[in-house]
């Protein structure tokens, strides 16, 4: 079965846990293009277009929510209320499997939340979600009042 080819943007402030989902996608045959950012504001440039890593149209952003600078709730803030953007598809991928975080982040609206401990399964269900997902289109997105 051919995989859709969609980006993964991993916002990972850690280069070991950056290093385990890389592999991971690796160990699934996952068909994606891996883009990585260190912290919120880099993610956001980077989702605007204003940095030299381009997403495909189809994309998904694994998040970390503890990060230095912007952190992951912050970013998710951002994001919702930024007319081109609030529609992406984000999944959190924390150490923190603390009710109040995990309550916090599906208030913003995120399509999943993964213990980092469940690095596999997330990337196996990406697997699944891209091959049939249908991916929101941007330009209709911003023509929905």
């Amino acid at each position: 079965m051919v995989q859709n080819q969609f980006s993964i943007l991993l916002v990972e402030d850690d280069d070991v846990d950056r290093e385990v989902v890389n592999r991971a996608i690796k160990r699934h045959n996952l068909g994606c293009n891996l883009y990585t950012a260190t912290e919120g504001a880099e993610a956001l440039s980077i989702l605007r277009g204003e940095s030299a890593a381009k997403l495909n149209e189809d994309f998904v952003v694994l998040l970390d929510l503890n990060m230095p600078g912007m952190n992951g709730l912050q970013f998710l803030d951002e994001l919702r209320e930024d007319p081109a953007l609030c529609h992406t598809i984000v999944f959190v991928l924390s150490t923190s499997e603390h009710p109040r975080d995990i309550a916090k982040a599906y208030k913003k609206n995120v399509a999943g939340y993964f213990s980092k401990t469940q690095v596999d399964l997330l990337v196996k269900m990406l697997s699944d979600y891209s091959q049939a997902s249908l991916f929101p289109n941007p330009q209709v997105m911003q023509s929905i009042p």
